[in-house]
């Protein structure tokens, strides 16, 4: 199996607040294409500071994480237990969080045709948009 670039994020939901809204955005990237969730957990805190938590590859999974579960393609098992001890370690009681691991999808084609035309990636970096724009805000206060 040839991958393509897999990535990790961590949204936080503060107050267990999580309400599913993020998923029709989610599954939208998942039905075009663009990437392929291959393993996630969800984990809440209680107010006590009480976890509990839900790897997306169980089966009979429901609540919260049963729309995101729903999403997995075929799981692979990389998030591990480390993981989602530290994850829970840095949630505040009260709170939740998604773990979603996912293939960038698109990639595999352009990558293939990097590697046909001769050529290698020589770098792979993520620039978050916040930085962006606290840079183009600063550049524009220059002006």
């Amino acid at each position: 199996m040839s991958l393509g670039p897999i990535e990790v994020i961590v949204v936080g939901f503060p107050g267990n607040k999580f309400n599913g809204a993020v998923l029709p955005e989610l599954m939208a990237l998942v039905e075009a294409g663009t990437i392929t969730v291959v393993d996630g957990v969800f984990i809440t805190k209680d107010a006590a500071g009480d976890v509990a938590f839900v790897e997306f590859g169980e089966a009979g999974i429901d609540g919260d994480a049963a729309a995101l579960a729903d999403l997995v393609g075929e799981a692979m098992e990389l998030v591990s237990d480390e993981d989602v001890d530290e994850l829970a370690a840095s949630l505040d009681p009260g709170s939740s969080a998604a773990m979603l691991v996912f293939e960038h999808t698109w990639a595999k084609g352009f990558r293939d045709a990097i590697a046909g035309s001769g050529g290698e990636l020589l770098a792979d970096f993520r620039v978050p948009a916040v930085a962006v724009e606290e840079l183009l805000a600063a550049l524009a206060e220059l002006d």
